[in-house]
């Protein structure tokens, strides 16, 4: 029987897609896994507020399933002063590479997040989580008047109480083997390296809100284990970064599909802010040099050419490969598929359990 959390949205798996923040998080994969009776959630951080409505419109098209909106709501400086001259001359010879001009620096961009949050709330989606941070009050009281659920993004169990203590309905706790970006906000990420199943009990015990399991889960003995540490349900990410209905660019694919060990790292070279994936050339060429990056979201603007005109030409070695502990199981299945597995994989990991 589900939590009964996932019971009141009328969500039938303890499966949630994790948000997939950019191109692999797709209407039809957040579709496709609601569909089959998990939680999708959209990773909508670079979206404008039109291109969420229409996201959340496409979805809706595809399924009546409830489903989900990830936003970044915090972590957005008001001023930055840093020298970029280190990093666009790092830049530079790859932007040569690649066939695009030379690097400029980027302006500081304005904080996406509060128009954002009017277009989430304008789409009432069932679900809205968050991450590297908390939501001014009028946020919350917003959302909450919507009857739109909240999952915040914590790795301490600090943070875990600062989110209940803002009125959050769950917390998805993310551990140290969570693939993409760090959700750290109360202190030093370093000191947040929780490994995911020690995190998730910690966690529970320290407040009485349904925990989501996040990070190095791949398979239905996975989201087994995280149930039974205290979660309520297990967001997968990784897991489904291959799917049919990804949006990962094809070189990414086929570095998740080739991975043959689960040796990722962290790193800000791509962003500014530390994250999880597969190591590639631009990560060797920017490591030692955490003095020439920008800071967030500087970073993740200077690099956004270099990461498309990858795309575009198939080179992993200067795409964002952002992937978690156990990326070499990934597999590239349809997305309802894959929530299909994962639940028989579950009631097997159970049984088993329960067998004399």
């Amino acid at each position: 029987m589900p939590h009964p959390f996932l019971a009141s949205l009328g969500v039938d798996h303890p499966i949630v897609l994790a948000p997939l923040g950019g191109g692999p998080s797709t209407p039809e994969l957040v579709a496709a896994v609601s569909g089959a009776g998990g939680l999708g959630i959209l990773g909508a951080p670079y979206l404008s507020p039109d291109e969420l409505g229409d996201a959340c419109a496409r979805i809706r098209e595809r399924t009546a399933r409830p489903f989900g909106v990830n936003l970044f709501a915090g972590g957005h400086p008001r001023a930055v002063d840093a020298d970029p001259a280190p990093m666009l001359a790092l830049l530079a010879p790859v932007h040569a590479r690649l066939g695009l001009p030379p690097p400029a620096a980027p302006a500081l961009p304005r904080d996406p997040f509060p128009a954002q949050l009017e277009a989430v709330l304008e789409a009432r989606p069932a679900v809205f989580s968050f991450t590297f941070g908390v939501p001014p009050p009028e946020a919350m009281a917003a959302l909450r008047a919507r009857g739109i659920r909240t999952i915040g993004t914590a790795t301490t169990e600090d943070e875990a109480r600062a989110l209940e203590a803002a009125g959050a309905d769950a917390v998805m706790a993310q551990g140290a083997e969570a693939g993409g970006h760090r959700g750290t906000f109360l202190g030093p990420f370093e000191e947040a390296m929780i490994p995911t199943l020690r995190l998730v009990r910690a966690v529970s015990r320290a407040v009485r809100l349904p925990v989501v399991a996040a990070g190095g889960l791949m398979s239905g003995a996975d989201v087994a284990a995280a149930l039974r540490a205290g979660a309520a349900a297990a967001a997968l990410g990784t897991a489904f970064l291959a799917c049919d209905e990804s949006g990962a660019p094809a070189a990414y694919r086929q570095a998740l599909l080739e991975a043959r060990t689960d040796r990722t790292v962290v790193t800000r070279a791509f962003s500014g802010r530390p994250a999880r994936g597969l190591e590639n050339g631009f990560v060797r060429l920017l490591a030692g040099r955490d003095d020439a990056i920008l800071p967030y979201p500087l970073q993740n603007a200077l690099t956004r050419a270099m990461r498309a005109a990858a795309a575009r030409a198939g080179d992993a070695e200067h795409l964002s490969l952002w992937a978690g502990q156990g990326v070499a199981r990934v597999r590239a299945l349809p997305a309802a598929e894959l929530v299909a597995r994962l639940v028989w994989e579950l009631t097997e990991a159970v049984r088993d359990v329960r067998s004399p």
